[in-house]
């Protein structure tokens, strides 16, 4: 029996689990949260946090595993790689897995090789982080202020004047393990952000499914609370971008796993990579994906962690139209109750409701204040695009 080391086990990273469970795989979990809800579903837990990649690598050295993943997660994705590297397991270089999930490195790296890129520095003292960003105001009329390496749109600001500017900074570090902050150009976009997953094998794109990213601007301009798929953009633009990420994995020499993919348009029509996290998405769209494709992408994580050849992954057309939709609170205080239209209900397949009467609930910026997941199936792209735009009316916490 093949033994694999799932790097983390919150609700997001449950499918895999489950699984590589049912696949006949003897599964493995460690993270630092022995409550989150993955670990039931394993045959083994080990308290390890998944950034202490030395740690992480003598346990999978005693553990004599076949394989790791770091599945919907970025910060375990170079932990995965590093092991992976040093044990001769499948798996991508590690310098190019650090690349694509820290901000900073990956803003060189598409600068160096002459990708479109917002101009950006990263620094760890406000000091010089305030120069920088009085500079970037002085010549571009909003900038974005970010952790280098943070996940699910976490401690993510927008900033129009410098006099904000400490708190945002103060709140990206908070959420950086490296403890470092990115500042850069806000790029104005001209159609909605492309949020979507991906598969790498052999150093190229073999599959890519994108969507249409809608978010709740009353909680958070750039954290998403849903994924519509298909994308709203043309084929065009779609294979445009395809291309792009197909170098970036080539001159990366990635060889195989899980992509999560964001994507801009500015006025001019230029596309602006805005991340490529080297592991699949969270907010269920690996699911909205088999959905709306038929490809298992959760099944190639595995897989492919495992050493399986994954030369059969090609690209296919979208069929129907299908989104996430992550359920939050719009104010900080107490859940009173969940309200869930009449009108909706039809085009609920799936969902999963996390929080109960009574329960403490935060103001939604980032997943980590997640309070339930919903699948949705429409028969119409703009009525989806419309019902995604406004779900707030339709799916909501009522908070006292």
């Amino acid at each position: 029996m093949k033994k694999i080391l799932m790097l983390g086990a919150s609700h997001f990273q449950v499918p895999a689990i489950k699984y590589a469970k049912e696949a006949g795989y003897y599964v493995i979990t460690a993270d630092y949260k022995p409550d989150n809800p993955g670990h039931k579903f394993s045959d083994e837990y080990h308290d390890v946090s998944t950034i202490k990649k030395d740690e992480i690598l003598k346990l999978s050295s005693e553990l004599n595993i076949d394989g790791i993943l770091s599945y919907a997660s970025d910060p375990g994705a170079p932990t995965a790689a590093y092991v992976s590297e040093k044990l001769g397991l499948p798996g991508n270089p590690y310098k190019s897995v650090l690349t694509l999930q820290r901000k900073d490195l990956f803003r060189r790296f598409l600068k160096q090789h002459n990708f479109n890129v917002p101009e950006s520095d990263s620094f760890k003292g406000l000091t010089n982080a305030k120069e920088y960003a009085a500079y970037l105001l002085d010549n571009f009329e909003n900038i974005i202020v970010k952790p280098v390496d943070s996940s699910g749109s976490k401690g993510v600001s927008k900033l129009s004047a410098i006099d904000k500017f400490d708190a945002f900074f103060e709140k990206a570090k908070d959420f950086s393990l490296s403890d470092q902050v990115v500042i850069e150009q806000f790029i104005e976009k001209r159609s909605y952000q492309m949020d979507g997953d991906g598969f790498v094998w052999d150093g190229h794109l073999s599959f890519s499914c994108f969507g249409t990213q809608h978010n709740d601007y009353e909680c958070h301009s750039h954290v998403p609370v849903g994924i519509s798929f298909p994308y709203v953009e043309s084929e065009e633009i779609q294979k445009r971008a395809r291309k792009q990420i197909d170098r970036i994995m080539s001159l990366l020499d990635m060889k195989v796993g899980g992509l999560n993919i964001e994507f801009i348009i500015d006025q001019a029509d230029n596309i602006y990579i805005i991340e490529i996290g080297p592991r699949s998405g969270g907010n269920l769209i690996p699911e909205v994906v088999k959905y709306a494709t038929g490809v298992d992408l959760i099944k190639y994580s595995v897989e492919g962690a495992l050493g399986k050849d994954c030369s059969d992954l090609k690209q296919v057309d979208t069929k129907g139209f299908y989104s996430s939709y992550i359920l939050h609170a719009r104010k900080t205080g107490t859940a009173e109750k969940i309200v869930i239209d009449d009108e909706i209900v039809p085009h609920i397949v799936e969902q999963n409701i996390m929080v109960e009467k009574g329960d403490k609930v935060q103001k939604f910026d980032g997943s980590h204040n997640t309070l339930g997941t919903f699948i949705l199936k429409f028969k119409d792209h703009q009525e989806m695009i419309n019902k995604l735009d406004e779900m707030h009316k339709y799916i909501t916490v009522k908070t006292y």
